[in-house]
């Protein structure tokens, strides 16, 4: 099961089943079965208080996910988006914000797959891995 909310702002993510259908092919790719997924989408402040609460971060940032899985190679979690950071770095990266949010949907589901970006040779890693998932849209 694969879902897609609006939280605290009003959004509609574009082409939301090719999108959902582009993550499930993604996570079949990898290895992974999606159990249940939900990408919650929200406002730098929504997303900012998410972070203070649970991760003692207070600073915004584009991305937050949960993982809740229970068994290998079963994806389930929340993945936090802040619809204002994505626009953000749409600009600032001189991206089409669908893209930037396509990037962003798909860093999520690899952190959920064990992926991690907390180095520069990692970060490299994702960055090629979010890379070729976007060419498969």
């Amino acid at each position: 099961m694969l879902n897609f909310f609006a939280e605290d702002i009003p959004f509609d993510l574009a082409k939301p089943l090719k999108t959902k259908k582009w993550i499930k092919n993604t996570s079949i790719s990898e290895g992974y079965d999606i159990s249940e997924l939900n990408y919650i989408f929200c406002s730098d402040e929504y997303l900012l208080e998410i972070n203070k609460q649970y991760l003692d971060h207070d600073y915004f940032t584009d991305i937050i996910t949960f993982d809740n899985s229970e068994e290998d190679n079963k994806l389930e979690g929340d993945i936090y988006i802040s619809v204002d950071r994505v626009r953000e770095n749409a600009e600032t990266f001189q991206a089409d914000f669908e893209t930037e949010m396509r990037r962003v949907l798909i860093h999520g589901l690899l952190h959920l797959m064990g992926y991690q970006d907390d180095t520069e040779s990692l970060k490299k890693e994702m960055r090629a891995k979010e890379d070729q998932y976007l060419l498969q849209f």
